[in-house]
């Protein structure tokens, strides 16, 4: 399965989300807003959903309930480290245009 470009997928907007290192609840608005935004239903295809943005989607709502802390604590330490240093490699080259 390849990597998703969180920032150049069809229907996901980033900027939409609030992840921070700790987890927390939606109340309102922002939970009937988040609801909405969930597919629905699970669909299996080579993966869990069909589609990109919504794997996206449930991504970002599960790093928004449980924070970034807890998701780090899945996976290799060395390859979170990588991820984040070709982020900043990325985010700083963009910055430089």
């Amino acid at each position: 399965m390849a990597t998703a470009n969180a920032l150049n997928v069809e229907d996901f907007d980033p900027a939409e989300w609030k992840i921070g290192r700790e987890g927390r609840q939606w109340r309102g608005e922002e939970f009937d807003k988040r609801i909405n935004q969930a597919p629905e239903k699970i669909e299996y295809r080579g993966g869990i959903f069909y589609y990109d943005s919504e794997r996206l989607t449930v991504l970002a709502m599960l790093l928004e309930n449980l924070g970034i802390d807890t998701a780090v604590q899945l996976g290799n330490l060395e390859d979170w480290k990588a991820a984040i240093a070709n982020r900043e490699r990325a985010t700083s080259r963009h910055n430089e245009d």
